[in-house]
């Protein structure tokens, strides 16, 4: 298997909703965002799937190194060997894969966050740097794209955070901000045992308000020269921004249950972006 197949059999089998965004993608182009994809599922995996906290520092210790020899000589995992070429075609920094790291190695870290500021921190680790990264990979002319992106990238971890509360909670992770279950008369102890009530309701519903304000923030800082560059992110936020109608309109039951939407619908959802330019 070549390090490119390995990245799009990653990918595949995640069933992301960022798969079928990259489908509408020039070959080059798509081979580099899905070599970046695979890394930050294989760095997230290795979180997730691991149980000893001082295994997993090791195995992202040992990434950090990957990404050091990618940039400096001869990698050996599949993911960094597919990325390499790309790194000087699409001007992407070493230094993000870095962040990208250092945002797993957050999970390791804490398992609350007492305010949104912390939790936006967070964020730019896990999802703000990987939307400058596929910005550029995608194509960009303006500085603006850039910022666009880091916002936009804000708007899908929220979008995650918002999915997952209950699968975050069953590890014992609470991602939404304490001082906000505090605002809305939630406690920590609803999340952890999935009990469900008005407040919880109240308190999701702020949250997906805040998620599709970052949306809409996003979409005011894109430059419309990169508009038609930029549209597999367009495309990835349809689908979000679906999926957040979704949780609310089903009552927000997301501690028991993880919503989504169908892999057509995605397609679906994806082409119509894709169509409209």
């Amino acid at each position: 298997m070549s390090p490119d197949e390995y990245c799009q059999q990653k990918t595949a089998q995640s069933g992301s909703s960022f798969y079928y965004s990259f489908l509408f993608l020039p070959v080059e182009r798509r081979r580099a965002i899905t070599a970046l994809y695979a890394f930050c599922r294989e760095v997230d995996d290795t979180v997730d799937d691991c149980i000893d906290a001082s295994v997993a520092r090791s195995k992202l210790a040992w990434w950090r190194m990957e990404v050091a020899a990618m940039l400096t000589s001869n990698p050996t995992h599949p993911v960094m060997k597919a990325l390499q070429p790309h790194m000087a075609t699409y001007r992407l920094d070493g230094q993000h894969l870095q962040a990208i790291i250092s945002g797993m190695e957050m999970d390791l870290d804490q398992t609350r966050y007492l305010d949104y500021p912390n939790l936006q921190r967070y964020c730019w680790h896990v999802a703000g740097v990987v939307g400058i990264l596929s910005a550029s990979i995608f194509g960009t002319t303006r500085p603006e794209t850039l910022q666009y992106a880091e916002k936009l990238g804000l708007a899908f971890q929220l979008t995650n955070i918002i999915r997952d509360v209950g699968e975050d909670a069953r590890k014992g992770r609470i991602y939404l901000p304490m001082d906000e279950l505090k605002r809305f008369n939630v406690p920590a102890a609803d999340l952890l045992n999935a009990r469900h009530s008005e407040n919880f309701e109240n308190l999701m519903r702020f949250q997906v308000q805040r998620a599709q304000t970052a949306y809409d923030d996003a979409f005011a800082l894109l430059p419309k020269e990169d508009h038609r560059a930029q549209r597999p992110g367009l495309m990835m936020a349809a689908i979000y921004r679906t999926l957040l109608d979704e949780i609310e309109a089903d009552g927000f039951h997301v501690l028991t249950q993880r919503i989504s939407l169908t892999p057509i619908r995605k397609l679906w959802l994806a082409w119509k972006t894709y169509i409209r330019g």
